[in-house]
């Protein structure tokens, strides 16, 4: 199963929205009120339809309000765990029945856990949207979880850290600045746990998490494709209208305390080549002021500073001056928790860490102090906007982005109005972000220091049995 920690695009994760574009001006098409129908079921689950009739396919989403931000110290990597034991089995369903019987349909599916959420789904031709539904809504109320399965499915977990964590030099180094740069925060854990946390939990902890967030009352469905919202309406109304609500717990208020000076840690593993990687505490689009700037801005300097071939990084540090093999730069626009900004560099050889900080820190300051030109910033508004435009081919990535929003508490009504924003952005927004946000006293830097690469055996690397991507 899948953890998906970037689900959208690397500037604008908010999206989804169908735009025209005329020369520079940005103008929404009425899809509020067009193919976008939304309507809350008796239990409180909310319910998304977008209508898409180009193809007789549906995509059918159930996304659940509940992450790794939600877990406690000591049972990190609950959220994730209890996705694989989704998988495992029901009341009127043995272990591995459920994707088999989708793939019977000719259909696929899938699920993974975020920081924020986690979300189950299923592609299919339109005509076997009742059994997905009937299928979904058996375990979100029926889920068993067995204590042998559970033991045998936590080693697959623990597999599944050793391979895409700690045996990647780029996961670690992620992981110890995340742990690094929030003190307070939950998304200073991991979102497939710590591995001491997956060794010590229990099959009570599994479900003990799925009893408290597993509710038609914190999820939402999207259904996307060839439907009309009325057969939806009635078809979740049959399946999901029946599941009872639930109490769910009060979520904590868990604010990041302000950091006060720059933070340094130094990362060894094993690698080919030294890295740095620079993060910086940023603002996020708060669901209560969707119209302020900043977090727009940020969006726009990330694709000024790594939006394209020729983007002021790539060009004056790799192509100009061969300072480094790569340098790119991204920004969590949108999520429940705290935000960073960051830019990472892998050096050329020959060329220090140190060489790298200080050519960021001259890009950063010249933008600041000079701000872009016009041409710059409409070429970038432009890729950003088109970028959407070519996600709205795919049914599967307009539900995607639909619910990403829900989730972040942004209502899927907003999304033009958002994106309209961007274009309101201009250079002095951008110098602002830069002065005000990417200074020394909300910065994080991680280093990669580089060691010996030790060979494995022959197909130790293999996925083990049961993991899903």
């Amino acid at each position: 199963m899948s953890i998906l920690t970037t689900l959208a695009g690397r500037a604008l994760t908010f999206c989804g929205a169908a735009i025209i574009s005329f020369g520079g001006y940005v103008q929404s098409a009425p899809q509020k009120t067009l193919n976008t129908h939304e309507f809350q079921l008796s239990n409180g689950m909310k319910v998304i339809v977008r209508e898409d009739h180009r193809a007789p396919t549906v995509a059918h989403m159930v996304w659940y309000r509940a992450g790794s931000m939600d877990e406690v110290n000591g049972k990190t990597g609950v959220a994730h765990v209890l996705e694989h034991m989704m998988f495992k089995g029901t009341k009127n369903l043995k272990p591995g029945e459920f994707s088999k019987k989708v793939a019977a349909v000719g259909g696929r599916d899938n699920a993974f856990t975020s920081k924020d959420y986690t979300a189950y789904f299923q592609q299919i031709e339109k005509s076997h949207l009742p059994a997905m539904m009937a299928l979904e809504a058996d375990r979100m109320q029926n889920l068993r979880i067995d204590k042998e399965e559970f033991a045998k499915e936590i080693q697959v977990v623990m597999e599944e850290r050793r391979l895409r964590t700690d045996d990647q030099s780029q996961a670690i180094v992620y992981e110890q600045l995340m742990a690094a740069a929030f003190t307070n925060s939950p998304y200073r854990h991991p979102i497939i746990g710590w591995m001491d946390d997956l060794k010590s939990m229990t099959y009570q902890d599994a479900l003990e998490w799925y009893q408290d967030w597993y509710a038609p009352n914190n999820a939402v469905l999207v259904v996307s494709g060839d439907v009309m919202p009325d057969e939806v309406k009635a078809l979740a109304e049959k399946y999901y209208g029946v599941v009872p609500a639930k109490k769910i717990k009060e979520r904590k208020s868990q604010i990041e305390v302000p950091q006060i000076g720059t933070r340094r840690i130094v990362v060894k593993a094993p690698a080919e080549n030294p890295a740095i990687t620079f993060a910086w505490k940023a603002p996020k689009i708060e669901p209560s002021d969707l119209n302020a700037i900043d977090p727009y801005a940020l969006s726009v300097l990330s694709a000024i500073l790594d939006g394209h071939a020729n983007s002021r990084l790539n060009r004056q540090m790799v192509i100009d001056q061969r300072l480094a093999d790569s340098v790119d730069a991204s920004y969590g626009m949108s999520g429940r928790g705290p935000q960073l900004f960051s830019i990472s560099a892998s050096p050329a050889k020959g060329k220090s860490l140190a060489l790298i900080e200080e050519n960021i820190r001259k890009i950063l300051a010249d933008i600041k102090a000079k701000g872009v030109s016009n041409a710059e910033l409409d070429r970038v508004k432009s890729q950003l906007v088109s970028s959407q435009i070519y996600k709205r081919d795919s049914i599967f990535a307009q539900a995607m982005e639909i619910a990403i929003a829900e989730m972040n508490g942004i209502s899927w009504k907003y999304l033009d109005d958002m994106l309209l924003n961007v274009q309101k952005v201009k250079s002095e927004d951008i110098q602002r972000v830069v002065e005000k946000y990417l200074v020394d006293d909300s910065l994080t830097v991680a280093t990669l220091d580089p060691q010996a690469i030790q060979k494995k055996p022959a197909g130790a690397q293999a996925m083990p049995s049961g993991m899903r991507h």
